[in-house]
C-alpha cells in the first residue's frame, strides 16, 4: 500500500485524522441512489473508477448499493489506535464497509470486528455505548475542516495538501515538496 511505502521511504509519522463523510447519513444507512439524488450520478462509472483505484492498491472492493454512517466506526478506530495492535482494525473496518457491505454503524458488528483483531470486546462495547472517544473524533473533524479537507483520502503536511487516491509517484513528489527527510 502507498502509505506503507511512504513510511518506509521517508522519515515521517503518518497520523489518521477522521473526516465527516456524509455525517447526516442515518444509522440504518441509505441507498447510494438516495444519497446522490439530483446529482449527475452514474453508479456503474463510480464503481468502475473506484474498483480501478482499489485494484491498483491491491485492495478488494465490491459494488456497493448503500452508504452507512461511519461515526461510531471512527470512534472505535480512534480508541483502537490507543490499544496494542489496534491499528489492524482499520483494514477490518474497510473490509466490512467496502467489501462486505456491512452497516458499520451497528454496535454489535463493530464489537465483533474489534474482537477479530484481538481487542477486548467488552472494552470496545463500552467505548461505543458511552461514546468515550466522541470528543477525540470531534477534534479530528474540526482539524479536517481547518485543513480544508473535502474528500478522502487527503494528505496534509507543512500547510500543503494532496486530495484523493493519488498514484505513489504523486505522493513522493508531495513528500519531496514539503521537505520530508528520506529514510536511511
Amino acid at each position: 500500500m502507498r502509505v506503507e511505502k511512504l513510511k518506509a521511504a521517508y522519515d515521517v509519522e503518518i497520523q489518521n485524522v477522521h473526516f465527516p463523510l456524509h455525517p447526516d447519513t442515518p444509522m440504518e444507512g441509505k441507498s447510494l441512489e438516495e444519497l446522490f439524488a439530483g446529482r449527475d450520478y452514474d453508479p456503474e462509472a463510480m464503481y468502475q473508477r473506484m474498483k480501478g483505484l482499489m485494484d491498483e492498491e491491491g485492495l478488494p472492493y465490491a459494488q456497493r448499493t448503500h452508504t452507512y454512517n461511519s461515526r461510531l466506526a471512527q470512534e472505535l478506530g480512534k480508541w483502537a489506535d490507543t490499544q496494542q495492535g489496534g491499528d489492524a482494525i482499520h483494514m477490518k473496518l474497510y473490509q466490512a464497509y467496502f467489501v462486505d457491505q456491512k452497516n458499520i454503524a451497528d454496535i454489535d458488528l463493530l464489537v465483533s470486528i474489534a474482537e477479530s483483531v484481538g481487542l477486548d470486546g467488552t472494552a470496545a462495547r463500552d467505548v461505543l455505548e458511552n461514546r468515550t472517544f466522541k470528543d477525540a473524533v470531534d477534534a479530528d473533524w474540526a482539524k479536517s475542516q481547518g485543513y480544508g479537507v473535502t474528500g478522502v483520502p487527503t494528505y496534509v503536511a507543512d500547510g500543503q495538501g494532496v486530495v484523493g487516491a493519488q498514484p505513489y509517484d504523486v505522493l513522493v513528489q508531495f513528500m519531496d515538496a514539503v521537505g520530508a527527510a528520506r529514510a536511511e
